[in-house]
């Protein structure tokens, strides 16, 4: 395809004002895929990484295979809300009853979510098509690229000590080969399925040492391919250090400490003995999962 009419003159013109700095700059007078060609051409002439925020899932998702389409050769990824379903928490005072948090996350998304923040922290060929959802926070990116597990053949450790990593890394054990974000073991061999892949990497060893590091298809067994060294990166995208999660947990105790007391000087029990039932639990889940 080649550029048509007004489009090559509006892409020198964009080109031209982005790497001049301009903040913001608009595209008139084409629509649909014409847009998403003229687009197109200009990242390819700047070539840096690039957002692309869409209104909506349904034009984010259309967009996301026009890109997939003109750039076959770059890292193009979705980044979209993870919930099929999410129904906030909710009191209602007249019944003195309390409605949980209840949310269904779509497994998929959320596998595309975490390749998109790998990819963002790890390569420059990166386009991310995004719906307006991307605004909020998914955590501290340096934690997320601090926080990782580095294996390279020949490397000595104990496979012990590869798991605790793991496991402080929001990985679980599981059986199920295959299913995104656990790990199994089986003799000298350990197997990971990152959060953020579609397969599998083994890593063989022989007594302490690691012997070879494969990647592989979790349904027909395939080998795809074979690596020196891979960096593992966090199963979750809400991932922090022990120092930042103990410390956030130390300001939630004094905080609620601080409004029990209030709330008793003004006589509201209920209120107080529901605060603190509430937030016993979250806090005792930060302990435990760390989120």
């Amino acid at each position: 395809m080649e550029l048509t009419g007004d489009q090559p003159s509006a892409v020198e013109k964009l080109v031209d004002g982005v790497l001049k700095g301009y903040r913001f700059q608009t595209l008139l007078g084409v629509t649909g895929s014409g847009k998403t060609f003229t687009m197109a051409n200009i990242i390819a002439r700047v070539n840096r990484p690039t957002l692309v925020v869409s209104p909506n899932k349904t034009l984010a998702a259309q967009l996301y295979r026009e890109f997939k389409n003109f750039f076959p050769n770059n890292k193009v990824e979705f980044f979209i809300s993870y919930y099929d379903y999410y129904q906030p928490e909710a009191y209602i005072p007249s019944k003195d009853l309390y409605i949980e948090k209840n949310a269904d996350i779509n497994e998929i998304i959320a596998r595309m979510r975490l390749s998109t923040l790998k990819s963002v922290l790890t390569r420059r060929d990166v386009i991310v098509v995004a719906s307006v959802s991307c605004i909020y926070a998914s955590g501290d990116p340096n934690d997320f690229r601090n926080i990782n597990l580095r294996l390279k053949v020949g490397d000595r450790i104990r496979m012990d000590e590869i798991l605790k990593k793991l496991a402080k890394m929001q990985y679980e054990r599981s059986e199920d080969l295959g299913k995104s974000g656990t790990f199994r073991v089986r003799g000298d061999v350990l197997e990971i399925s990152p959060s953020y892949e579609e397969f599998v990497i083994r890593i063989e060893f022989f007594d302490d040492e690691i012997e070879s590091i494969k990647a592989f298809d979790p349904v027909n067994r395939s080998v795809i391919e074979e690596y020196d060294k891979i960096i593992v990166y966090p199963a979750k995208e809400y991932i922090t250090t022990e120092e930042k999660l103990e410390r956030a947990i130390r300001s939630i105790e004094e905080e609620l400490e601080e409004r029990l007391r209030e709330l008793r000087r003004q006589g509201k029990e209920l209120e107080a003995q529901r605060l603190e039932q509430r937030t016993r639990q979250d806090l005792e889940m930060l302990s435990v999962l760390g989120y």
